[in-house]
């Protein structure tokens, strides 16, 4: 439900921008219905279907409204949902609602300015810049709020709902990329960036990768491999400890991100109790991402500020926390990818610092020591055959 819903918003805001361009036209160059003289009918319907498009947003919008802040669904309101996540999107479900209605009373404004200028003989004056044209199915229901009204009155009254129309639409863009609702861009890229290969499929260091390689081939010669330069004298990181480690792909996955915690519903660790949330890993990226962003613009680009995601936004403990079952990679509607920063940063703490919990510490020493995770060596694993 909350899918299609989504998509009557998106789809009524893409075709609602043609009558947004023809406002645009008429400011710049003083016309009225700018497009209906070269349409003809299919005009009345184009503005008959932007109608029924902005009261199906306005609807969605306070039904998402309700759902936000009335019914109590848990993912809504965790720990990581503050004051911030939730103002942002209550502010844009508001600003929607508005400009709906601001769209709709500009209409129906309009209408009722056609109807005296068609019936008038007035050749000056305010009428004579408005000509017939457009079907009008949702507000001509409110032409009755402006009858009682004078020409001058109404004009300005229409011109009021013209203005803030536009200037919320160009105020919208600018709030778009300080809010999460820069998803309405990234998603489409970030859909198609996404990974092919089975979501279980972790991938290798390919550095590590070509150690365990000659250590495991009898025949293979660890001296005959390239003499490093100068630039392979600097020892590579090992997985990730802060945003300038992540791969571009990562940030536009934090980018990306609707906030709508489906992720976060769907982890096991988090439904158990446990402090790991997918989503805030992915708001904490975002967050640490445009804290260094604009501390770099400030200080230079290599410049840092004694902080870095490790730690300072997401703890040891919620990276432990995580099963590495991908729910939320399967959960996500933007196929982002969290588990593939926990992986990452887990990396980090093991080959890094060399720091894990203890029961995987104990593993790992099994695992060089005996072959396997248990703690027995490879001689004894099939004694328990033989015991009565």
């Amino acid at each position: 439900i909350a899918g299609f819903l989504h998509i009557v918003i998106y789809v009524g805001f893409v075709l609602i921008n043609i009558e947004v361009l023809e406002i645009l036209i008429d400011g710049v160059f003083g016309t009225h219905r700018f497009f209906a003289p070269f349409l003809g009918g299919l005009y009345d319907f184009l503005i008959s279907f932007i109608e029924w498009l902005a009261l199906a947003v306005f609807l969605v919008c306070v039904v998402f409204l309700i759902r936000r802040n009335i019914l109590s669904i848990k993912r809504f309101h965790l720990a990581e949902m503050t004051k911030w996540p939730k103002a942002d999107a209550n502010i844009i479900l508001v600003a929607e609602i508005l400009l709906m209605g601001a769209l709709l009373l500009m209409n129906a404004s309009d209408q009722v300015l056609q109807a005296r200028a068609a019936a008038s003989a007035e050749v000056g004056g305010h009428l004579a810049h408005y000509i017939t044209a457009g079907s009008f199915p949702v507000s001509q229901y409110l032409t009755g709020i402006f009858d009682g009204s004078s020409t001058d009155s109404l004009f300005m009254t229409e011109r009021v709902f013209w203005w803030f129309h536009i200037l919320g639409i160009l105020a919208f863009l600018n709030y778009v990329p300080y809010s999460k609702h820069f998803h309405i861009f990234l998603a489409f890229p970030n859909t198609f960036y996404s990974r092919l290969q089975p979501k279980g499929r972790l991938d290798n260091m390919e550095s590590v990768k070509k150690e365990v390689e000659l250590m495991m081939d009898p025949n293979a010669d660890p001296f005959a491999a390239p003499a490093p330069t100068d630039g392979d004298a600097v020892p590579p990181t090992f997985g990730v400890k802060d945003v300038t480690d992540l791969s571009w792909k990562n940030i536009m996955d934090a980018f990306s991100c609707t906030e709508c915690g489906r992720c976060t519903a769907s982890c096991p660790a988090n439904i158990t109790g446990k402090k790991l949330s997918p989503r805030k890993i992915m708001m904490d990226t975002r967050d640490r991402a445009e804290e260094l962003g604009d501390h770099r613009v400030k200080n230079g680009a290599e410049a840092t500020d004694g902080k870095t995601l490790l730690r300072d936004y997401i703890s040891e403990e919620e990276l432990w926390a995580c099963t590495s079952c991908n729910a939320c990679v399967d959960a996500c509607p933007v196929l982002i990818n969290p588990l593939d920063i926990i992986l990452e940063m887990r990396r980090n703490l093991i080959m890094e610092e060399s720091k894990s919990p203890e029961s995987i510490t104990v593993m790992f020493n099994n695992i060089e020591n005996n072959g396997a995770p248990w703690a027995f060596s490879s001689a004894d694993r099939d004694k328990w055959t033989t015991e009565a």
